[in-house]
């Protein structure tokens, strides 16, 4: 009996022992599954995303060097982030979204992929494609991070701006279409063999311009001559059942270009048209276009979409990425939060305002901005290869006799100053309007006759930036003269807030042949008041029902104004931002449905309360 008890009590004491190891395993697991997630909950991201984008390839015959990254492709594997993007001879990995590794695969298209897709199936593979040939294999690999990829013994046909989505069930779906004529398509392939196509092919969707305003070609939604606009980038992600197809439209160069979505119950459709398209749109502030993207779902639930900025200075295929939250809502409908899209956000971990805009305001806006030299200051515009625009500014100085410029605060990326030279006796200096408390500076370069073609490791931005209250007494913030960093949109975060009314940049060498800069936004709040609620808001819709006008009384100490508008008063989902001016034309409605509008002005002390919201039948 005594030995019976001992029996039982060294089985309770190793059961307990067991169950206090499962639990230390359990904790630890759980522990390194959300590790990522308490990386750090106060960080913040600006668009566009500040990577190394590479340069490309496919104008250099043109003697065309300039930086783009467009068409991502992101994925979630393991609990880390994978994103491809077109013609950059690689990808990148982060473990929160925000900070990106570039990749070098040891196997990879020799132009790099060309408006990549690539899916992880169930944490075992990821799948990719993306020849720029529009055929080759689907590629594979159960370790991205090693860059080992092999290739399916199959060729796949019309994979060019194309989604590879596999079904919870294994059936495997090929979406594509790049075409101001024909449709987006899907047709079936077999996982299980060499990814080969069953036979099954449809037509899905196509554009309806017609009735669709946010789908018409050009910029602002307008071209003189071409009518019709490019239904692009498929891409298809999985919601409570239901299937939401996701497609670009009109162009990838113009301020409009956005994502909308067609919602089925089956990955082959029907499809219906949402009716609070488009769910991803940004046409208004310093950087525009939200379009040919994909939706990515974090770790801890919250939707991401990635998509394709327009940059179309150098050329119109120069592009840059953003990164929105996007949500569904209690009807089912998706939508993304790209209001002041291009200003701080709060980063993927925050508890509760993840992408949203985090507060901090453009304090640079028209600051008086002098300057070591000037080869050159140009507005450059080149939406289209036939309606290519130049203007070389003319070069002014000060009373002190001082160089000065106005483009880079002028919130256009498309003007640009360049140095007589790329060394370290190059400088610029921002006198802001008033004083403000600086948090954030943003450093977009530009790449002007750089000789760079194609992807360059070992690049860097070399620079220190300095801020004083008068102009005499100066404090360096930001030390970078020995950095590693590749930085063509440079965003940083200061280590404490800082009250400035000067901020000083200091070149001491930055990639290519030029130092050429096209924008410093330095982000913070001001010490003013926050500017008056916006009045008399007038709103006017055309004979044809895609067209908008609204104005409204212009407030004295506003830097500009931000337009809501919606399906609904509590979906007002859409936004566009202008600067400078009380009255907008927007062409981007649909024609068989009614809004709600509402505009707030904002300055550099804050945003104001929303005007009443106005119903447009």
């Amino acid at each position: 009996m005594k030995f019976v008890k001992t029996i039982q009590l060294i089985l309770v004491i190793t059961v307990l022992f067991s169950c206090k190891k499962t639990q230390e395993k359990n904790t630890i697991a759980k522990d390194n599954a959300t590790k990522n997630t308490n990386i750090n909950t106060s960080q913040t991201y600006i668009n566009p995303l500040d990577i190394d984008y590479t340069y490309m390839v496919y104008n250099s015959s043109n003697n065309q060097s300039y930086r783009s990254g467009a068409d991502p492709a992101v994925i979630e594997f393991k609990g880390e982030y994978y994103m491809f993007v077109t013609r950059s001879f690689g990808y990148w990995h982060s473990i929160d979204l925000v900070n990106w590794k570039f990749i070098k695969p040891q196997q990879w298209f020799f132009e790099g992929s060309n408006a990549p897709t690539a899916f992880n199936y169930k944490d075992s593979l990821v799948y990719f494609a993306g020849n720029p040939a529009g055929y080759g294999s689907i590629l594979y690999t159960d370790d991205p991070k090693k860059g080992l990829w092999t290739p399916t013994a199959s060729i796949s046909n019309n994979i060019q701006d194309s989604e590879l989505f596999i079904d919870d069930d294994g059936k495997t779906y090929l979406y594509w279409g790049s075409s101001n004529l024909h449709p987006l398509r899907v047709k079936t392939l077999n996982k299980e063999d060499r990814f080969l196509e069953t036979g099954i092919k449809k037509d899905l969707i196509n554009l309806v311009e017609e009735k669709h305003g946010w789908e018409r070609f050009g910029e602002n939604n307008f071209h003189p001559k071409i009518k019709e606009g490019y239904m692009e980038g498929a891409s298809m992600t999985k919601h409570k059942g239901k299937y939401y197809l996701q497609y670009a439209a009109p162009g990838t160069q113009f301020n409009v270009y956005a994502d909308g979505v067609y919602v089925g119950d089956s990955p082959l459709g029907p499809f219906g048209y949402m009716k609070n398209n488009p769910m991803s749109f940004k046409p208004g502030g310093f950087t525009n276009g939200a379009g040919h993207g994909i939706t990515v779902k974090q770790t801890n639930g919250q939707y991401w979409h990635f998509a394709t900025m327009a940059l179309a200075s150098n050329a119109q295929w120069e592009r840059r990425l953003c990164m929105f939250p996007t949500y569904f809502d209690e009807d089912g409908l998706m939508y993304s939060n790209t209001a002041y899209g291009d200003y701080p956000r709060f980063g993927p971990y925050h508890p509760n305002k993840a992408g949203h805009h985090n507060g901090w305001m453009l304090l640079s806006y028209k600051g008086n901005v002098t300057v070591s030299s000037s080869l050159k200051q140009v507005m450059k515009f080149t939406s289209n290869d036939d309606e290519i625009e130049i203007k070389e500014l003319p070069i002014h100085k000060n009373l002190k006799g001082e160089i000065t410029t106005k483009v880079l605060t002028d919130e256009n990326p498309k003007t640009f100053w360049v140095a007589e030279a790329n060394n370290n006796e190059q400088w610029l200096t921002i006198e802001m309007k008033k004083t403000g408390t600086v948090h954030a500076i943003q450093l977009n370069y530009h790449d002007h006759e750089s000789g760079i073609y194609t992807r360059v490791e070992g690049l860097n931005h070399r620079f220190t930036i300095e801020t004083s209250e008068d102009g005499s007494h100066w404090e360096t913030v930001i030390d970078r003269s020995n950095s590693d960093q590749d930085s063509p949109n440079a965003y940083i975060v200061l280590k404490h807030p800082v009250k400035a009314k000067y901020i000083r940049y200091n070149n001491i060498k930055v990639p290519g042949n030029n130092f050429a800069m096209s924008e410093v936004r330095i982000f913070g709040l001001g010490l003013g008041e926050v500017s008056n609620k916006v009045a008399n808001v007038k709103i006017n819709r055309e004979k044809d029902r895609r067209n908008t006008s609204l104005s409204w009384d212009a407030v004295e100490n506003a830097q500009g104004y931000n337009i809501r508008w919606g399906i609904a008063p509590d979906k007002l989902y859409q936004s566009w931002q202008v600067y400078d001016t009380n009255t907008h034309f927007m062409r981007c409605l649909d024609k068989d449905s009614s809004y709600y509008f509402t505009i707030e002005s904002y300055n550099e002390n804050g945003i104001s309360e929303q005007s009443e919201i106005i119903f447009v039948e």
